[in-house]
């Protein structure tokens, strides 16, 4: 219910019904998070997006293809006013076009890119202090492994590719089209989030393992 009405503020600020459940509920995320740090004005902030290539390949790749197939995508930057004295639909506006302009072209295009100078990624090269990373999806099918033991409790992702401003996404334990967030950040961010009204009015606290 949180997550529709969400998505009907945000199309209904920009005057449209492209933008989606997640593009709305990562522009209040990244929102409410650059308001939880207290960032200048003049600051630049941005949110990042992992991105699923398979379908966007023309023609498309198979779902089951099991290679790494994702992209990290800068789906947003502004500056904390602008962020701040906008909506939440200017935000997932920008996570829109920024999504639906990923396409076959810059994907290939990035690949080739590769293939000339070829890496290894390191995450502090891509990521600074003042950036939301939205990762994993709540399409994956985290509860549908069965082992013997009746439905996972929950799901969580341990340590590993954690720091401040990563925040992992899995579909609600509920169901009904909710999702769960992992959220990690600084003390002092965290305790403001927590404190944060269009935040809290948004979400509730699941319940600690």
């Amino acid at each position: 219910e949180s997550i529709a009405k969400l998505k009907e503020k945000a199309n209904s600020e920009c005057n449209t019904t492209k933008i989606s459940s997640f593009q709305s509920l990562s522009a209040l995320v990244w929102r409410c998070i650059t308001r939880a740090r207290c960032l200048a004005r003049d600051q630049k902030t941005s949110c990042k997006l992992s991105t699923n290539n398979r379908t966007r390949m023309d023609p498309p790749l198979a779902e089951e293809y099991f290679g790494n197939s994702i992209h990290t995508l800068n789906a947003g930057t502004a500056t904390s006013g602008e962020l701040l004295e906008n909506g939440l639909g200017w935000a997932a506006w920008k996570l829109h076009m920024a999504v639906i302009n990923h396409n076959d072209r810059v994907v290939l295009g990035w690949v080739r890119e590769w293939l000339k100078c070829p890496l290894i990624y390191q995450l502090g090269r891509y990521f600074d202090p003042y950036c939301v990373m939205m990762g994993s999806s709540p399409r994956f099918n985290m509860y549908g492994n069965e082992f013997g033991m009746g439905k996972a409790v929950a799901v969580r992702s341990g340590y590993a590719n954690k720091f401040d401003g990563k925040v992992t996404s899995y579909p609600g334990h509920e169901g009904g089209g909710s999702v769960d967030l992992e959220v990690c950040l600084s003390p002092s961010v965290m305790t403001a989030l927590e404190s944060d009204q269009e935040f809290m009015d948004s979400v509730s606290a699941s319940n600690p393992l």
